[in-house]
């Protein structure tokens, strides 16, 4: 069985502080032991024993498939004047050496922002700012992403300006220390001091990934990123960003003229620079728990498992289903949503994740090109009031156990299907999001991904569901990463288990209520001598 594993951290957005069912204000002063109790019960409920916790069982790697150098994926498309790039290199947050943590985000940060060979920094920016164009990086695990969107008529400008980021970056000292300023104050000040989300989500990174090249943030680490100089930059450059490691795409006003023109430019990089990072078997840890100290209100909860499942496997569309029937991201008829938001009031936001979940800058939809040799499946819940959380997460826990012990009934399966089919089609409503679906194939070896995965849901029964998530999902092995204010509090709380009856403001039906007294016991298999607290100020600090 694979393992699961647990985050919890806490909700940091504006939406889901305004958006909160139950007011948080007075939520920090709430005394957890205590806070798991109610006075006026009767009868206290009786703890289910915790399950034996066994030995982490190391899940192997399987590297990404390797297109050939500078394939291109070219979509034209008759009539639109807009022309968009998307060049992706295989190579990401693993390829950062021991000690200098985020030198491949920083480096591609450097090669985007710090100007070329011929325009400084702030030149770059005023060339860029009358085409109307657009240009940026961004860093995961395994990929690095070059994004550039411009009118067909400033074309010539913009393919000079964007190539030469890639060719001839300038490498200004000044521009390396701003932008490893900006680096260590993203984590310090908003990974550690506002973001409580996101640092659930990169503890449960670390946490799953303990010891792997997966473990650290992918922006890096205060200590590495301060180690690294600009002489490190320049060779990175020099390794990493080559063309055996690069796919081309070219998406709208495009043709075989302009690809080839990219092409030659491109042709310049180096052909071939440091081999592929060997990635090491995931730990497969569980039955941990983390509780990271941080003065805060809320509580959100991620629970996530490392597993071999990736969109190359059969069982993947079915699983993906799975996940989506439980909570679609940012939509409100999922499982989980609806029992936990929506019958309890307890939270804004229950999701749920059938492989590692970035989401695409403010919109609802998943981030492309976070492709990875190994992946995860997650659930988020946030935020939660500090004295809901043991709840919540039992609630959590409690109905994916329902998902993976019986077929999902008929008519719910229907209206997720029917949305899934249909919101399958949003996901590629943009050229940028068709090359990032085009370009994941290539390395997934998944040609029509999104036609693949639209006609396996149209043949789908909750029977066939039910046996791809019983071979690839248990919730026998979690772990748990909290984030809260009190955490020796909620250290003690987690060890001992006791019930976590929830008490409301209002009435509720008695099939809830019912329903609650199961939640409330819910083991957590965590064992007692395996929870860890920690100090929010120290995480991603080396």
């Amino acid at each position: 069985m694979k393992r699961l594993a647990f985050a919890i951290a806490c909700g940091s957005c504006l939406a889901c502080i305004t958006l909160a069912p139950t007011d948080v204000r007075d939520a920090s002063r709430v005394d957890l032991e205590r806070a798991v109790a109610v006075p006026d019960a009767p009868r206290a409920p009786v703890p289910a024993p915790v399950p034996q916790v066994a030995a982490a069982v190391p899940l192997p790697s399987r590297p990404l498939k390797a297109p050939p150098p500078l394939f291109t994926v070219l979509q034209p498309v008759a009539g639109k004047p807009i022309v968009s790039f998307r060049l992706v290199f295989h190579t990401g947050a693993v390829d950062d050496p021991k000690g200098k943590e985020g030198l491949t985000a920083l480096t591609a940060d450097l090669m985007a922002q710090g100007g070329t060979r011929a325009l400084s920094s702030s030149q770059l920016l005023d060339a860029l700012f009358p085409m109307a164009a657009e240009l940026s990086a961004t860093t995961d695990k395994e990929f690095t992403v070059f994004e550039g969107r411009v009118h067909r008529d400033r074309l010539d400008a913009f393919l000079k300006i964007f190539t030469d980021v890639l060719l001839e970056p300038r490498f200004d000292p000044k521009e390396l220390d701003r932008l490893r300023t900006d680096a260590v104050n993203a984590i310090v000040n908003q990974l550690r001091g506002q973001d409580d989300e996101s640092l659930g989500k990169v503890a449960l990174d670390a946490l799953l990934y303990e010891g792997h090249p997966y473990a650290h943030f992918n922006g890096g680490t205060v200590e590495g990123l301060k180690a690294v100089t600009l002489d490190d930059v320049k060779a990175h450059w020099k390794t990493v960003f080559t063309q055996d490691r690069l796919v081309v795409g070219l998406a709208g006003a495009v043709d075989a003229a302009l690809e080839k023109r990219l092409k030659d430019r491109l042709a310049a990089l180096p052909a071939t620079g440091a081999p592929a990072v060997k990635l090491p078997p995931a730990p497969g840890v569980h039955g941990k728990a983390w509780v990271i100290e941080r003065d805060t209100l809320s509580a959100a909860e991620s629970m996530g498992a490392s597993f071999t499942l990736r969109r190359d496997d059969p069982d993947y569309y079915a699983v993906a289903f799975a996940a989506s029937y439980l909570g679609e991201h940012r939509q409100f008829h999922g499982v989980l949503f609806t029992e936990l938001r929506e019958k309890r009031g307890l939270n804004y936001g229950d999701y749920a994740y059938a492989e590692h979940f970035h989401q695409d800058g403010w919109s609802s939809l998943p981030a492309l090109n976070v492709g990875r040799s190994q992946q995860d499946f997650s659930i988020w819940i946030r935020p939660v009031e500090p004295q809901n959380a043991l709840f919540a997460a039992r609630g959590a826990v409690y109905f994916l156990n329902a998902l993976t012990s019986k077929p999902a009934p008929n008519d719910r399966f229907e209206i997720a299907r029917g949305f899934l089919i249909g919101y399958t089609r949003v996901w590629e409503q943009t050229d940028q999001r068709r090359l990032g679906y085009a370009i994941d194939e290539a390395f997934y070896g998944t040609p029509g991904f999104l036609d693949g995965y639209r006609k396996a849901l149209a043949e789908l029964t909750p029977e066939a569901m039910l046996a791809a998530v019983k071979r690839h999902l248990s919730s026998d092995g979690l772990n748990f990463v909290f984030v809260a204010k009190d955490a020796q509090a909620l250290a003690k709380v987690l060890s001992n288990q006791a019930p976590s009856p929830i008490a409301y403001p209002s009435p509720k039906p008695a099939e809830v209520l019912a329903e609650d007294k199961a939640i409330a016991t819910q083991a957590l298999p965590v064992s007692p001598g395996a929870v860890e607290v920690k100090a929010a100020r120290d995480f991603m600090e080396r």
